[in-house]
């Protein structure tokens, strides 16, 4: 497996664990000219080969919404799928609305 791999593998991890980012946020900062600057190749292997749960993260994001902006439920799964946003996909939004109070 090449070096850059690893490191976006590695960089992934941390995204996923710290922000609780989307599997498409991660990929996109990944790949981002002011993120990682990786290659579309090691971005994709890094988001397939990454041990995360998508819909714990949209649950963490969403409660960070609901915590510090005062945000209603459909906004925060607006904010969640927005393309500006989470960009997480309305399953994992689903979900995140659905254990919110739990």
């Amino acid at each position: 497996m090449p070096n850059e791999y690893k490191k976006a593998l590695a960089q992934a991890k941390t995204y996923s664990d710290t922000m609780h980012m989307s599997k498409q946020g991660i990929y996109d900062q990944l790949t981002s000219e002011y993120g990682g600057k990786f290659s579309a190749e090691a971005a994709q292997y890094a988001v397939d080969n990454l041990q995360a749960d998508y819909n714990q993260n949209a649950l963490e994001q969403a409660k960070d919404y609901e915590k510090s902006m005062n945000m209603s439920s459909e906004a925060i799964r607006d904010q969640l799928t927005s393309e500006y946003g989470g960009k997480f996909t309305q399953e994992e939004a689903d979900y995140a609305i659905q254990h919110l109070n739990d």
